[in-house]
Parts: structure tokens; C-alpha cells; sequence
């Protein structure tokens, strides 16, 4: 079975809302969806198999058989099989939209972790209207493999992409990443690795907060680290200190998407750099950027920062290159 779209999913359910006038059924959120469950079914939390509309489940699962009051059976063949089910439509309960369908994971024996494909689990697959004679011709194959077919994501699937992006202030400081790669710990500065010794700073950190035994198997932590002795400590900060702001999956090559990259740094009790905002929208113009720039370091209110750094909350390519970039204060400039 070849399916483009993710049509049944393990998916969290996110929020929870009565429906007025109702009282046995409330209105439950999974990704951007809202949907109709019944009431008391599910905490905000819990697991669930969320099925897109468009889906075709199978009517041959008792679990389903609900669906028949609401919608006749289709049949459809998909690779050469045979799937008979019902269509999951947009419907209105109550006066409340339910776009797409949200069940228990226990009613399922399926297998995986929150954001998997289990439609092939389930025999789940895309409702396709019948195609018009005018328009069918005559099949001749299956639809080429050496192009992808014309499928646009739903943008309830986009709501962390369209969280937009987040800033953080940018330190002035010396750069170091941590890593831990088969096993073996290591420290680099911004072009070299470093070997352990008392006197250097970024090793002395490591020592300091347990970070050789506690770092993650094959992950790099990067951050900036700041303070007395470093760069001139513009910042005016007591001691040393390292805010970290980015972490990275040696083993697939990915930096790791905002929310997993603040549960990492959270769950080692470390520091990431201080940030200015977690839902930003980009300025049309590069002279307001620059002006955003601009401000009191968070740190030290007393200084000026020298700037700021922009990234997606969801990782994503622009010219080849991962996308950040970073703004630097002229006001911070001109006290250089």
C-alpha cells in the first residue's frame, strides 16, 4: 500500500473544550484539528490514533461500526487490493466542526511512538472520488515513481511550522560545542578541539555540572560561554557560565527541532541562551530587524546586547544551509 499522507497517526491529544448545549460529547484537539469525542474519553495527554479526514477505514473493524449511521460503504482498489470501508468526512455536531476522528490507542493492537504511520497497521487509506469517464481514460500503470504526485499538506498538519520562529539574544561571549560521539567525550572551541586540562575554561565547565557523564550518546551540545576572563566579559557576568542554543543528532545529522532542543537542555539541567521570543513573525523589512536587534541584554539590564538570533521552531533549509541568522545591535557596535 503506497500512502503520501499520514492518514492514522499516534498522536497526544492537546487540548480539550465543552461544547455548549452538549452533554455527552466535547471537542478534543490533535496537531491543529478539532474534533468531537465523547465526553470524558480523554485528558489532555493522553494517546490517541487520530484518522485525517479523507481517510477510509476499514468497515470490516467492529471499532467503526458507529460510522455506519453516518455514511454508506465505499470500495476502492489501491495497488491492486481491495479496501471496503467509510469515508471520514468534515461534519458539524452540536454547531461544533469535527475534522477527522480521534480514538483510544487502546482500541487498537498497534505499535510505535507519538507522530508514527500506523494506517497500514490499521488498513487505513485515502478516499478518492471516482474519477469522471471523460477525464479516466484508459489505464495504462501505475503512477511513475520517478515523480511525486500532486498531494498538498493541510496546514492543521502545519501548526508547528506556522509557530513561525523564535529569538534569542545573541551573547558575546567565546563559542564551545560538547560532544559525546561513540562514547568518547570531547570540547571544541569555534575551530579546533581542545584537550582536557584544569586551567581551560570550557573543560572546566564540563567538570563542573557532570556534563562528560551525563551528555547524551552521540550528540553535540553548542552554546556561548560568557564571564569573567572571556572576550572582555562586556556582559559584566560574575564567574562563568555557558547558555547553550543548539543541539545536534550526530547520528542522522539534524539539529534538533526547538521543543526537543529545550526538553534536552532542560532534562540535563543545563542553560540555554536567554530567549527574547517563542512565537515571532519575521519583519518585512531588514532595517526593522536591526531595530529589533536593539535592546538591554537579559542577562545584564545595565548593557546593551549585541544582538539577536533568529531560527524556525521547526528546522528547515534556505539556500543549501540550515536557516538562522543573527542581527547585531548597532547600538551595541557603536560602544565597542
Amino acid at each position: 500500500m503506497s500512502n503520501m499522507r499520514k492518514l492514522a497517526t499516534i498522536e497526544k491529544i492537546v487540548d480539550i473544550q465543552p461544547i455548549d448545549g452538549a452533554d455527552s460529547i466535547e471537542k478534543v484537539k490533535v496537531r491543529g484539528w478539532w474534533c468531537v469525542a465523547k465526553k470524558g474519553e480523554f485528558q489532555v495527554g493522553s494517546d490517541c490514533v487520530y484518522f485525517e479526514i479523507d481517510s477510509l477505514v476499514p468497515s470490516s473493524n467492529p471499532v467503526f461500526d458507529f460510522l455506519k449511521k453516518g455514511g454508506s460503504e465505499k470500495t476502492m482498489v489501491v495497488d491492486g487490493k481491495e479496501y471496503k470501508g467509510y469515508r471520514l468526512k468534515t461534519i458539524r455536531l452540536r454547531g461544533q466542526i469535527s475534522q477527522g476522528l480521534a480514538l483510544p490507542i487502546s482500541m487498537f493492537s498497534v505499535s510505535g511512538n507519538v507522530g508514527d504511520d500506523v494506517s497500514e497497521q490499521i488498513g487505513v487509506v485515502k478516499y478518492e472520488a471516482p474519477i469522471p469517464a471523460q477525464l479516466s481514460g484508459k489505464v495504462k500503470g501505475s503512477f511513475p515513481s520517478f515523480m511525486p504526485k500532486t498531494d498538498e499538506e493541510r496546514i492543521q498538519n502545519m501548526s508547528d511550522v506556522l509557530g513561525g520562529f523564535y529569538v534569542t539574544e545573541k551573547l558575546d561571549g567565546a563559542s564551545v560545542s560538547y560532544f559525546k560521539k561513540d562514547g568518547v567525550f570531547g570540547v571544541c572551541s569555534r575551530n579546533l578541539e581542545l584537550e582536557d586540562s584544569e586551567w581551560n575554561s570550557q573543560w572546566e565547565y564540563a567538570r563542573s555540572v557532570g556534563l562528560i557523564d551525563k551528555m547524551p550518546n552521540n550528540f553535540a551540545l553548542q552554546g556561548e560561554i560568557v564571564g569573567e576572563g572571556i572576550q572582555g566579559n562586556s556582559l559584566g557576568i560574575k564567574g562563568k557560565e555557558v547558555y547553550f542554543f543548539n543541539a545536534y543528532n550526530i547520528a542522522s545529522g539534524e539539529y534538533l527541532d526547538f521543543k526537543n532542543f529545550k526538553t534536552m537542555i532542560d532534562g540535563l539541567g543545563l542553560k540555554t541562551v536567554p530567549i527574547l521570543d517563542e512565537n515571532f513573525s519575521l519583519p518585512k523589512t531588514v532595517d526593522e530587524m536591526l531595530k529589533y536587534a536593539e535592546g538591554k541584554s537579559q542577562l545584564n539590564p545595565s548593557v546593551e546586547r549585541e544582538g539577536v538570533v533568529v531560527r524556525p521552531k521547526v528546522e528547515m533549509r534556505y539556500g543549501g544551509s540550515r536557516f538562522s541568522f543573527k542581527a547585531i545591535s548597532n547600538k551595541f557596535l557603536e560602544n565597542e
